[in-house]
């Protein structure tokens, strides 16, 4: 099957022949009809893959770390051999997708072949002719959603683990910081919780579009702490959602100038976060880093399918 990759050592993108993902018991096969390419996130690791390795690790300093750490567990060589092999094997790209069931696992109830279903993981869900994806990342598709609106499942659901987390209430305002596909489907989310709100972005045609989903719109430029403080009656917002992706510590600074006494700062994008702490601390301002689409994220246990959290 064609599935695109990219060689982390020279950043170069190809679409390679592979073989088809074998199925395993808790896993469902499935020919992708649609994925969708994260801007956000896969053009961070596209842009990564191009720097040369000193680059690399100045941005990444924490992969830095795991190598000096397995250096002393493990020596040079060992180190050295790892370190190469993952530099040039080939990274598949992709994590939000949709298609229809080929197969499915042994251990896999309620979905059968033939079914139209979205996908999601990275790792799994990849831009890629097949996928084999756990059944804890599969969904039916409803009757009437395409499959092309499907595929955008994934990215809808993290931005709905962000407002989740900022636990909206009714009559509230709310400014989202970066209006990409996840400030804007943030937006709508927050529009739909009966919040007022209040969307910037560098680019002026995101924030008239963010308009057009009922946000009060800041254009580039703008004073946004007072636009705040006089859509807020001087009180300032509720909660912020982060949605930006920047090396700044800027977003978190403005943060803390716009929220009011005892607000919430939810992080969905990957933004600095080096939180000043007096304005956080005068007005107990609560700060939670958003886990991409919620519990489960991360645990091998979960998105391997040995496991059903109770939600």
């Amino acid at each position: 099957m064609k599935q695109v990759t990219q060689t982390l050592r020279t950043g170069e993108i190809n679409i390679a022949d592979v073989p088809v993902p074998a199925l395993q018991d808790s896993f469902v096969l499935v020919r992708n009809t649609a994925s969708v390419i994260s801007a956000g996130t896969e053009k961070t690791k596209i842009d990564m893959g191009k720097k040369n390795l000193l680059q690399k690790a100045q941005a990444r300093p924490d992969l830095v770390k795991q190598v000096i750490n397995k250096l002393k567990t493990e020596g040079i060589s060992k180190t050295l051999q790892t370190v190469s092999t993952r530099l040039n094997a080939p990274s598949p790209l992709g994590y939000s997708s949709a298609g229809e069931v080929v197969a499915v696992g042994g251990l896999v109830e309620g979905i059968r072949p033939g079914d139209r279903v979205a996908c999601g993981g990275a790792g799994y869900a990849n831009h890629a002719e097949f996928a084999a994806v756990p059944k804890n990342l599969v969904v039916r598709i409803p009757d009437g959603v395409t499959d092309e609106e499907a595929a955008f499942t994934t990215l809808g659901s993290i931005a709905l683990q962000g407002v989740r987390l900022a636990e909206p209430k009714l009559g509230e305002t709310f400014l989202v910081l970066g209006l990409g596909l996840l400030g804007q489907i943030a937006v709508q989310l927050l529009r739909a919780n009966g919040c007022h709100v209040i969307g910037t972005d560098l680019d002026p045609s995101l924030v008239k579009l963010s308009e057009t989903y009922g946000a009060t719109g800041l254009q580039p430029g703008s004073d946004v702490i007072n636009a705040c403080k006089e859509l807020t009656s001087g009180h300032g917002v509720d909660g912020v959602l982060v949605c930006a992706g920047t090396s700044s510590n800027q977003p978190i600074e403005l943060c803390g100038e716009v929220t009011r006494e005892k607000g919430r700062v939810v992080v969905v994008g990957a933004v600095r976060m080096d939180i000043p702490r007096e304005d956080y601390f005068k007005k107990e301002i609560s700060v939670v880093i958003s886990r991409s689409y919620g519990p489960g994220r991360y645990d091998p246990v979960w998105s391997g399918l040995k496991i059903t959290f109770p939600f």
